[in-house]
């Protein structure tokens, strides 16, 4: 074969093979195969625009014995938002009236946090540390009756979490074998308590080193208050704690400890002392509220307990039957660097789900509606609702000075002073904030 002939041969077969291939290159299978290869290759090539950034809240509030429930309910917050971490900081209640306000302002902690109604919300609501809430469509899953502690003008900056009735506790069991029943005037109250001192029993544990004043006060002086509004008017100078009614309170709060109704050394007890009292069972009624019940019944499953408020005047004349209390006020941090991811945290707690574990697992009633209560404690707080209860009178002192001077007047009281005195050097304190 000649050179001029082989040459021929191979220009016509590398002929047929480019022919061949682009009659396959137009076959509309293969073409598809390679546009869908194209894609993937890209695809694996390209970030991922539905990847989420990393992103660590933090959850500060003072419901240390409530740290397990919620670390139960942040596992699953982080089940859904896989990209968010909450980490939870508790501090003691007492520690966190005067410290939070601290930690939150300047971002670094407290994306979401809690605080009390009252005085702790105005002053953390003036320093403009609530991000506004009001137009998160969550709201809609709380009762908005029970919400409106979280509200200043006209902004819902934070939402009250837990309902708690701020009426003493009794020991049921001990009420039966005695033939005992919740009075309804101030001549029966005192009349109960000398029965239960007659039969060895203290008859109303008092914690008047510490928690015992701010939470007794509310139902001694409900159905004294002149107005629901009194104490308005006394931060307003339009009354004083030198009046007829806040003389009253004292002097029945002093009535009873001189009768010796409360345990000796009332007010060196602090709050466990006391309560330790109440589980042990040597004292019939304990100065706190439901807040306390899942506590005292874990530490004592025997206690069969329901609420009872002192009515401080007589049977007619009672306006009130009980106290009650939307509280841990949850809110999220204007300072934090992640609003958005602080929102969706509080938006999960506010399920109705969500808050139920919480409330069953915590013994707290919860202002999420429809929640379903699972416990007998529970349960018994939440027939309360049909009661006539006022707002906590305390948590309407909006100066954190002034309610000091009005929890100080009873332990004034309990330590020897006279109502009048007492009443006196609470009032020169609020005097000293009026002309400020």
């Amino acid at each position: 074969m000649n050179n001029n002939l082989f040459r021929f041969m191979l220009w016509t077969a590398a002929l047929a093979v480019l022919i061949l291939g682009s009659a396959c290159s137009n076959n509309p299978s293969s073409a598809s195969d390679n546009q869908q290869n194209d894609s993937v290759q890209a695809a694996n090539s390209a970030p991922e625009e539905s990847a989420q950034p990393e992103v660590t809240l933090s959850f500060l509030h003072w419901r240390g014995e409530d740290a397990e429930s919620f670390n139960g309910i942040i596992s699953k917050f982080q089940e859904v938002y896989p990209n968010i971490t909450v980490e939870m900081q508790t501090l003691p209640s007492d520690q966190y009236q005067t410290s939070a306000l601290v930690k939150i302002a300047d971002g670094s902690a407290g994306d979401l946090f809690a605080s009390f109604p009252g005085a702790q919300f105005e002053a953390v609501a003036k320093a403009g540390l609530y991000a506004d809430l009001s137009a998160e469509p969550f709201l809609a899953s709380f009762n908005e009756a029970l919400i409106g502690a979280g509200v200043k003008d006209n902004k819902q900056l934070a939402v009250p979490y837990q309902l708690v009735y701020n009426d003493p506790i009794y020991n049921v069991k001990l009420f039966q074998q005695l033939g005992l029943t919740p009075p309804a005037d101030w001549d029966g109250f005192l009349e109960m308590c000398a029965e239960l001192k007659e039969n060895g029993l203290i008859p109303i544990a008092f914690a008047g080193a510490d928690i015992g004043p701010g939470q007794f006060m509310n139902t001694m002086v409900m159905n004294n208050l002149p107005s629901d509004d009194a104490f308005t008017k006394v931060e307003a100078g339009e009354a004083k704690l030198t009046d007829d009614w806040w003389i009253k309170t004292l002097s029945q709060i002093r009535e009873l400890n001189d009768k010796g109704y409360f345990q000796p050394n009332a007010l060196g007890t602090k709050d466990a002392a006391a309560g330790a009292l109440f589980i042990q069972e040597k004292a019939a009624i304990l100065a706190s509220g439901s807040y306390q019940l899942a506590q005292n019944k874990a530490q004592n499953p025997n206690l069969e307990q329901a609420l009872l408020a002192p009515i401080t005047v007589a049977a007619d004349q009672a306006k009130y039957e009980g106290i009650h209390t939307s509280t841990f006020l949850l809110g999220v941090n204007s300072k934090s660097k992640h609003p958005e991811e602080a929102k969706k945290f509080l938006e999960f707690l506010s399920r109705r789900e969500i808050a139920g574990q919480y409330a069953n697992e915590t013994g707290q009633n919860v202002t999420v509606k429809d929640v379903e209560y699972n416990t007998q404690e529970l349960k018994l707080v939440s027939e309360w609702a049909k009661k006539k209860t006022l707002f906590q009178p305390r948590f309407t002192i909006t100066n954190g000075e002034n309610q000091k001077a009005v929890t100080n007047s009873i332990q004034a009281v309990l330590g020897g002073s006279s109502p009048e005195a007492a009443a006196k050097e609470a009032q020169a304190i609020i005097d000293q904030q009026l002309s400020r």
